[in-house]
């Protein structure tokens, strides 16, 4: 995805609760964030603290994006819950607090 797509396009962000509504976000946010965090999270070993990530991920972002995209920590959970459902990210078993690997 990149800036040039459909202003109006949007992504539907699922999460693994059942039950819960999937809810929809501005395609260029969903990608923004998205290749933050991919190019964060490793994809071996003990992973990153989830409680970590929007934080890391405010730091990858420029100025500009920050500025249009609004809550990160809101943001990063959101994409972050969908790439879970997608299966590309995955929670580390047995590791408290959460922490996230690249499937």
């Amino acid at each position: 995805m990149n800036r040039a797509m459909d202003i109006d396009a949007r992504v539907e962000c699922r999460t693994p609760t059942p039950g819960k509504k999937p809810t929809r976000i501005e395609a260029w946010k969903y990608a923004t964030v998205r290749r933050a965090i991919l190019a964060l999270v490793p994809r071996r070993g003990d992973g990153i603290p989830f409680a970590r990530l929007p934080d890391l991920v405010r730091r990858k972002l420029s100025r500009q994006d920050l500025k249009r995209l609004g809550s990160v920590p809101w943001y990063t959970t959101t994409v972050k819950l969908d790439l879970e459902v997608r299966g590309e990210l995955m929670r580390v078993p047995n590791l408290k607090p959460q922490h996230l690997r690249r499937s």
